[in-house]
């Protein structure tokens, strides 16, 4: 660990913002923790073997049949993909830009609003959620309609974020008022780009919620356009996925290295590859939709141009990250082509995470791009292909490397050890087995056809060629959930023990400096207006005229359909 014995720190962040932080990471690991057991199960469930009956005792409503099978899929997808990344992101967020700025944000009480309205948020959409009434997976397309409650909780847990958002942008605004001549500090300019980018990403969610949902929900429409409301979903649906990756990649260039031994290779390619994410992220929604018949061939077309285009700043990462690890590496007596990787210091729980997930990206990175390729995507897409590129994604780049940075983060804001620093690294170990096993198995099915969202071991259809991989996602989804809860205890044992640090003794904030000086960075680099200036003209020319046509050709005819009966509900 990061262990570092001081008597004056450079910066101490506040009792009370440790607080604020730690109940950020606590509902996080709290519905990761809950989410994840439907993982296994719906694992277990596409091999043939049904344990949903055996939740009973957990209070929560569980149909019958492949009915426990969607309803599953959507407590984990909502609470793993979104309430545990967005927790965790506004909290590490947080002590970033504290830490980051050396001063506390600017109008606490707004953050602890936006945190607490967060909350609440959670609580409400959880309620149809258990209750088995928003049984319509994460993505909820129309015509499939959920309780207007699970709605409403989504809006509360998007605003709250915005909340939060703000709170950044007025304390990094009030420190560049009275700090002109500085460069912004790279791991503030990271997390504050990111929720910027959160912010325009989710106008697309917001649309289609307030504009459309709603209205359906509370039978002031007679119907929905679902071909409308899949398009404001996947204008929110991709960048999503960089709201949960640049968090992480923010701790790849800016702890990482120094966490190795090192210092990072370059901070101008780092905030130029932000800049780029930023501008690229979200016009290219599109590749979602390459089946859909609404979208004209020539938008998937552009929109397919454009996701290539944003594998540029994730090769950026993958060179400037790779090139820190390889210099800390030598400095600590690494030898050789690839020798140098011996040399890191897997022993540290933080830094063996980081490794292991950013090994697991690579793969996801390479069936991502199949994925934005037209004429393959007619093959792979809704196949069981696409969950195995995002579980390399969300659930493991991301997953892992949100507990690399809590067996750093935890200590730090409880002032206590990390409790067994040994089966720490085991639980990134046992959880990438796991993945590898999954993955390849979710991937390879899914060359063969098999579908997804559906649960296969009930299916009568199942070809034998099928059950030896299906079988596969099962031990893989089984051996990633031990890692997962070894994860757990870990930090709740760390959270609650009694034991505490010695006087003096404390798990610094690992910062890393750089081989080049950040001062001497272009200042094009540190400016926002020309970059936001271009994002907006991007997501203009991209999806306006697009949007524009589906708007005034909407068609407000799909009545709703219960999930859990063919029935529709008007």
């Amino acid at each position: 660990m990061v262990t570092e014995t001081t008597q004056t720190p450079v910066y101490t962040i506040s009792k009370s913002d440790k607080r604020f932080i730690g109940w950020h990471v606590f509902f996080a690991v709290a519905a990761l923790t809950i989410g994840s057991l439907f993982g296994p199960l719906q694992a277990l469930q596409q091999a043939g073997i049904d344990w949903y009956p055996s939740l009973d005792f957990l209070f929560i409503n569980i149909p019958e049949g492949p009915a426990a099978y969607y309803q599953g899929l959507t407590l984990h997808g909502v609470l793993n993909a979104l309430i545990w990344t967005t927790f965790f992101i506004t909290g590490f967020t947080t002590l970033a830009v504290i830490r980051g700025l050396k001063r506390d944000l600017a109008i606490p009480i707004m953050n602890r609003i936006g945190f607490w309205m967060m909350v609440v948020g959670l609580v409400v959409a959880a309620i149809p959620l258990l209750g088995d009434s928003a049984s319509v997976l994460y993505t909820f397309y129309p015509p499939m309609q959920a309780d207007s409650l699970f709605y409403i909780g989504l809006v509360l847990v998007v605003v709250g974020s915005w909340i939060e958002g703000w709170g950044f942008y007025i304390t990094l605004y009030r420190w560049r008022k009275e700090n002109p001549e500085e460069k912004t500090p790279l791991i503030v300019m990271a997390v504050v780009l990111n929720m910027v980018m959160w912010q325009i990403a989710t106008l697309g969610i917001a649309a289609e919620v307030l504009g459309l949902i709603l209205p359906w929900t509370f039978s002031l429409t007679n119907g929905i356009d679902p071909q409308l409301s899949r398009t404001f979903f996947w204008f929110t649906g991709h960048p999503l996925v960089y709201f949960w990756l640049l968090p992480a990649y923010a701790s790849w260039y800016t702890m990482l290295p120094k966490q190795a031994g090192g210092k990072l290779f370059s901070d101008s390619l780092a905030r130029l590859a932000f800049w780029l994410f930023l501008i690229l992220s979200v016009p290219l929604g599109f590749h979602h939709q390459f089946v859909d018949p609404g979208v004209p061939a020539g938008w998937k077309f552009i929109h397919s141009i454009l996701t290539l285009g944003v594998f540029f700043p994730s090769l950026l990462t993958f060179f400037t990250v790779v090139a820190s690890l390889e210099y800390a590496a030598r400095q600590r007596g690494g030898k050789g082509l690839f020798g140098w990787i011996r040399a890191l210091p897997w022993g540290d729980p933080s830094v063996a995470a980081q490794l292991l997930a950013g090994i697991l990206f690579m793969f996801g990175g390479i069936s991502g791009l199949a994925n934005a390729s037209y004429n393959v995507n007619l093959v792979l897409h809704n196949t069981t292909w696409v969950p195995g590129h995002f579980h390399l994604t969300v659930a493991s780049a991301v997953t892992l490397s949100f507990f690399g940075i809590s067996y750093w983060l935890v200590p730090h804001i409880t002032d206590k050890p990390l409790w067994r620093p040994n089966l720490a690294v085991a639980s990134s170990w046992v959880y990438f087995a796991g993945m590898l096993i999954f993955s390849n198995a979710m991937h390879t099915v899914g060359l063969l056809g098999a579908p997804r969202r559906t649960p296969l071991g009930l299916a009568p259809y199942v070809p034998d060629e099928w059950n030896g991989h299906l079988f596969r996602v099962a031990v893989g989804g089984a051996i990633m959930w031990v890692g997962l809860m070894l994860f757990v205890v870990v930090v709740a044992v760390t959270a609650w023990q009694r034991k505490r640090f010695a006087d003096g003794e404390t798990v610094d904030i690992p910062l890393a400096e750089s081989l080049d000086d950040p001062n001497n960075a272009p200042a094009w680099l540190d400016r926002w207006k020309p970059w936001l200036i271009a994002t907006a003209v991007l997501i203009i020319l991209a999806y306006g005229p697009q949007l524009l046509d589906q708007i005034f050709g909407i068609e407000l005819t799909s009545p709703g359909f219960d999930p859990g009966s063919p029935i529709p509900n008007n």
